[in-house]
């Protein structure tokens, strides 16, 4: 049970926005899907939902091929900034809509998300505020219960509060009927303690799919004077350095070496996602 991507490429005139993606979405797992602005991440998206189509390559899902298919699309669904839903529907007219396309779709649960984030039922989608248009969307993306969820910049003008609100609600989701979701977002430091796999995207390939914990676990950072932290890294596999005044930071692939003369007076902490994303995707 997976969603596969394999070799997919995709132009965009004189521009390629993917090129030949090979990455897995499993089963009951929760992905952060990362990458800078204009990486391919909301591209592969997508690809995925049929609401564009590879130049190259295939999108299975649970070994079905995904083109044109009714009955592996039914198995996704996807939360995007673009909205499908008619002019002037309101609120819950899009849960009877979403009812007739997703069989599974729980409309009390709905109902309790919308009293949850304060969300009116008669509300016109038009007419919401950009933080309350993204809390409908994501209200439909954990009401639908299918077996994968893609949201991409799923917070999108959220407050602090309803951030956390929706994180809670989708860890509690999650818990109680497991199924994939796929994470495209900005904010990595709110994530990183939510998403068990990481996929980074760069350019339109993929850098790194990995879980979390062996991403983070093969690096380290080191930190101390200039010439002492100059001095250590010399040989090593530096992902990049940061500079503050005399002190230096530096981001290491590897297992820090803290025995011995070059490590005397330095730091050591462990590889944080945010830092080792950027210094990934700067480099």
């Amino acid at each position: 049970m997976a969603i596969q991507m394999q070799n997919i490429s995709k132009d965009f005139g004189q521009v390629r926005a993917l090129k030949g993606v090979n990455a897995v979405f499993g089963e009951n797992r929760i992905y952060g899907l990362l990458g800078r602005n204009g990486a391919g991440k909301s591209t592969l998206l997508n690809i995925l939902t049929n609401r564009i189509f590879p130049d190259e390559g295939a999108v299975l899902v649970d070994g079905e091929n995904a083109l044109e298919n009714d009955r592996a699309q039914s198995k996704i669904f996807l939360m995007s900034e673009t909205a499908l839903h008619p002019d002037g529907m309101r609120v819950n007219g899009a849960f009877r809509w979403a009812k007739a396309f997703y069989p599974g779709f729980d409309r009390e649960y709905a109902e309790k998300l919308l009293a949850d984030f304060g969300l009116a039922p008669k509300s016109k989608i038009s007419g919401l505020s950009t933080g309350y248009r993204s809390i409908f969307k994501l209200i439909l993306a954990l009401s639908v219960n299918v077996p994968y969820v893609l949201l991409d910049e799923p917070v999108l003008g959220l407050d602090a509060n309803h951030r956390e609100l929706f994180y809670k609600r989708l860890l509690e989701k999650y818990a109680e009927t497991p199924f994939t979701v796929v994470l495209s977002t900005h904010l990595i430091e709110e994530v990183a303690n939510l998403v068990e796999d990481v996929v980074i995207i760069k350019d339109g390939e993929i850098l790194r799919q990995e879980s979390r914990e062996t991403l983070l676990a093969g690096g380290y950072t080191v930190s101390g004077g200039a010439a002492a932290v100059e001095a250590y890294i010399q040989g090593k596999n530096v992902l990049g350095v940061d500079v503050l005044g005399g002190l230096r930071t530096a981001y290491v692939q590897g297992v820090p070496e803290k025995d011995g003369e070059a490590a005397k007076d330095l730091e050591f902490g462990p590889m944080d996602l945010q830092k080792l994303f950027i210094q990934l995707t700067n480099s």
